[in-house]
């Protein structure tokens, strides 16, 4: 990922803040909320969840019913393309979600049905304890040695030196088979419907790929499957929940809920939840952003004192002045000098080749009791691609562009008997092909030249915000290693400064709780700043040794991974006594910082764009240390990376 997004503030004067917040907030938002709730309530909106998608221009089509409706007319053309944008967005991103839980919940339904005591594998299999135990180590043995699964059962650095040619003589790892092993038993569960067979492997997989020889404990089976059956119960909750909804900026459906649920009582409990959580929602302050998704809707210049300003599309009669930090100023002005060139030249140069990729306007939160246009601040978001910065980094999308175009030409061709609209889709091609070859007059910097089979893996855990591997994959060799406290050097102070902060803050927290009193104080920018210079760092790291990609470990998966440090240490600190473990856990928990990983992990990801260094996701494993982890990720990555070749 290449792209990245820079801010700045607008700024102009009061009468068009007050006319864009009325257009924002009276007009726009109101739609999207309506075109939010009439794809909620189509008839055809089961079958578009099941298939995770909407059809093309569904939104468009509720859009332009709606334009000719008097409580959202008067809007720019431009807002309306942005409404229908931003909808198009949200039910994307929704419909993701709801998939990825989908899965979740077919897997644990799926494990759920499988789990089950040893008297009811015995009924379903009708043998007796010894049998079931001597069919599943028979069982055991014949798929390890299948030749299908001998590979699958076998650690990922010894598959890559087979590959390789190379004799592998060190003892394999039994911690890293049993999830291979755990796969290919489910694989087989799938294909099978032999009910002998099924018993066999539903006894392997619930005592770990293992056969004991003493029964486990009634009490601990019956804690695990009702765990299993609480997760269960809180993802079908989850996907049953509320559809997306829009912005209320106004208290009217807070008041419309009071009054019902003051005069009538509810009909049941889902009813009465409803109320609930509509009262205790909170509406919110700002608006929904406008988007501009072509970069030819800005026009930038510079006004009579040499400041940078902009004009956006549907509002050209109002001039904005650019002010943002000095780190962003170069690409403002990258924007304004590629625009001046392509107007000097007579459109002679391609706008597909410009910096600015697209922009959004949106509204800040401000802390001044003001009108809502005086007292939050306008804010406009690019997005950039840093390729676009150097001539060879142009030259490299120019060349998949000019490919990309000459695909859909030939593609077009092929089809025959080409209609009007076909040839002036056409002639439009042609002519953007021939303007992408125009050189724009950029900084010449080289390309990063990566070794495909160098990759730095990045845990995370609740101590340590970030560990490093830096890996040559072709060896599982480990080049380097990096800590935290190696990777800040003399700013780590800044990291215990961030952690007495958050406890100082915490127990601010608690305190105001406890008297009713409200909570004043926030969290300072320390933290985002020490994670800028952890992602430098990294970025860095990957530099030098000139990495491939950096591996970070999916978010989805770290919650487990730090519960598991949490829980290791209190059964290290408390060996015996579980109320003591638990104990020792929330004293923990509560003493350690509470990192942003998400936040970290965003600042990796712009940095290395930055560069152009790939970023790849793998599960950070619960077991071993912080340096195995990120070792562990990197060699995974390169392994999935193989197999999605092949």
């Amino acid at each position: 990922m290449s792209q990245i997004t820079i801010q700045c503030r607008l700024i102009v004067n009061e009468p068009t803040r007050q006319q864009l917040w009325t257009l924002m907030a009276e007009l726009n938002t109101p739609l999207i909320n309506e075109l939010l709730l009439r794809v909620n309530q189509h008839a055809e909106f089961e079958t578009w969840q099941q298939k995770g998608k909407l059809p093309a221009g569904t939104v468009k089509q509720m859009c332009q019913v709606l334009r000719s409706d008097p409580r959202f007319t008067g809007q720019p053309a431009r807002f309306y393309m942005s409404a229908i944008a931003i909808v198009d967005y949200i039910y994307k991103a929704w419909f993701a979600i709801q998939k990825r839980l989908q899965r979740q919940l077919d897997g644990k339904v799926r494990w759920f049905e499988m789990l089950k005591s040893d008297a009811e594998l015995l009924e379903s299999c009708g043998c007796n304890l010894e049998t079931l135990r001597t069919k599943a180590r028979e069982l055991l043995a014949h798929t390890s040695e299948q030749p299908g699964l001998t590979d699958s059962l076998e650690p990922k650095s010894k598959r890559s030196k087979k590959r390789s040619g190379k004799a592998q003589t060190k003892p394999t790892n039994t911690q890293d088979e049993k999830p291979n092993l755990a796969n290919a038993l489910f694989e087989a569960y799938r294909e099978t419907e032999d009910t002998l067979q099924r018993a066999f492997i539903c006894y392997l997989l619930k005592n770990g790929c293992k056969v004991r020889d003493r029964e486990k404990d009634p009490e601990k089976f019956a804690k695990k499957r009702r765990k299993l059956a609480i997760q269960i119960e809180r993802l079908t909750k989850q996907l049953a929940g509320r559809r997306p909804q829009g912005r209320e900026l106004t208290d009217e459906v807070w008041m419309e809920t009071l009054e019902v649920a003051s005069t009538k009582d509810p009909e049941d409990e889902t009813e009465a939840r409803s109320w609930q959580d509509a009262l205790l929602r909170k509406s919110s302050v700002l608006p929904f952003p406008v988007t501009y998704e072509t970069n030819e809707d800005l026009t930038w210049f510079k006004n009579d004192k040499g400041r940078i300003c902009v004009k956006f599309n549907g509002l050209s009669e109002h001039t904005f002045q650019i002010y943002c930090d000095r780190r962003h100023l170069h690409w403002f002005q990258r924007f304004l000098e590629d625009q001046q060139l392509k107007r000097s030249h007579k459109n002679q140069h391609s706008s597909s080749l410009f910096t600015l990729r697209s922009g959004r306007i949106a509204w800040q939160e401000g802390k001044e009791q003001a009108p809502p246009w005086n007292t939050h601040h306008l804010t406009l978001y690019c997005t950039v691609d840093t390729r676009l910065w150097t001539a060879e980094g142009t030259q490299k999308v120019r060349t998949e562009k000019a490919t990309e175009i000459a695909q859909q030409m030939s593609k077009t061709k092929e089809k025959g008997g080409l209609n009007e609209q076909q040839q002036a889709f056409l002639k439009r091609r042609q002519s953007t092909l021939a303007r992408i070859n125009s050189d724009f007059p950029r900084p010449s910097r080289p390309l990063y030249q990566s070794q495909p089979h160098v990759l730095v893996g990045v845990s995370m855990g609740l101590e340590r915000p970030a560990t490093i591997a830096v890996v040559d994959a072709l060896t599982n060799k480990a080049l380097a290693y990096r800590s935290t406290r190696q990777l800040l050097g003399d700013d780590y102070k800044l990291l215990n400064r961030q952690r007495q902060q958050q406890h100082q803050n915490a127990h601010k927290r608690q305190s105001a709780q406890r008297q009713g009193a409200p909570i004043r104080f926030s969290e300072s920018e320390l933290g985002q700043y020490i994670d800028r210079l952890l992602a430098k760092a990294i970025v860095g790291l990957a530099e030098t040794y000139r990495a491939r990609s950096i591996v970070l470990p999916k978010l989805e998966n770290l919650r487990e991974a730090i519960q598991s440090e949490i829980q290791a240490k209190a059964e290290q600190k408390c060996p015996e006594l579980i109320e003591a473990q638990k104990a020792y856990a929330k004293e923990y928990r509560s003493k350690v910082h509470r990192w942003s990983y998400a936040r970290l992990i965003a600042n990796i990801q712009i940095q290395a764009a930055q560069v152009g260094i790939l970023i790849e996701e793998e599960k950070q494993s619960i077991r071993g240390s912080p340096p195995e982890q990120a070792k562990e990720l990197a060699i995974a990555a390169y392994h999935s990376r193989l197999s999605h070749k092949n």
